[in-house]
C-alpha cells in the first residue's frame, strides 16, 4: 500500500515556500532540486525540506496540501521555518 507525504520546501536564498504531496518523497525532492528543467521550483533552487506529514490515503494528503496552501496554512509554515533556521 502506498504512503503519501505532504511536504513543504523552503528556499532560504529567495525566501520562497513550496507545498506539494507525493508517494515518492526522495525522487520528488531530487526533481525539485536537480533533475527538473522547467517549472516553478527550478527558479528558486536550492530547496530544503522543512516539514512533512504522512498519510495512508491520497485524498487526505490532497486535503492537507490544500490546507497548507491557505493563508492559515502558510502562517503555520512560516512558524515552522522560523524554528528550523
Amino acid at each position: 500500500m502506498d504512503e503519501f507525504v505532504v511536504y513543504v520546501l523552503f528556499s532560504e536564498k529567495y525566501n520562497k515556500i513550496y507545498v506539494g504531496y507525493t508517494s515518492a518523497l526522495i525522487d520528488r525532492f531530487m526533481s525539485h532540486n536537480a533533475l527538473a528543467k522547467s517549472g516553478y521550483t527550478v527558479k528558486f533552487r536550492p530547496w530544503i525540506v522543512v516539514h512533512t506529514e504522512f498519510f495512508s490515503q491520497k485524498k487526505d494528503a490532497m486535503i492537507r496540501e490544500k490546507q497548507l496552501k491557505s493563508s492559515q496554512g502558510r502562517a503555520f509554515i512560516r512558524t515552522q521555518i522560523l524554528s528550523y533556521i
